[in-house]
């Protein structure tokens, strides 16, 4: 599985960007795709996941109501909304595929993502 990001850029608190992660390679059904961030000097976390199929979601408590992840499945994209930014939010964020499991908080673990986008990069501005 082979994901590009795209979308990140330079924004004012407040504002609005779209994040885009296409899919191409061996993408199934039985996968769930992630976005995570990673700040200057601080760990990758976890912001946002929904599986391929039935689209289920799970989002951080930091982005919750601002942040809505989506997929394209004709596409084969996903998408990362993001609403009512601060500057906290500054980071590279990047995208990643897993394989479906039944325990909710393994979708939080970066570790346990197989396949990594490049990454692309949300500034915002104070």
């Amino acid at each position: 599985v082979q994901l590009q990001a795209s979308g990140g850029g330079l924004v004012q608190a407040g504002g609005s960007l779209r994040l885009s992660c296409a899919a191409s390679g061996r993408t199934s059904s039985s996968y769930a795709m992630g976005w995570f961030r990673q700040a200057p000097g601080k760990e990758r976390e976890f912001v946002a996941v929904i599986r391929w199929s039935g689209g289920g979601t799970i989002y951080a408590d930091s982005v919750k109501g601002r942040f809505t992840i989506s997929r394209d499945n004709a596409k084969n994209t996903v998408y990362l909304q993001l609403n009512s930014l601060k500057p906290e939010d500054t980071a590279v964020y990047y995208c990643s595929a897993r394989r479906l499991t039944s325990i909710i908080y393994d979708y939080m673990l970066p570790e346990d993502y197989a396949y990594w986008g490049q990454g692309t990069l949300v500034t915002v501005s104070s």
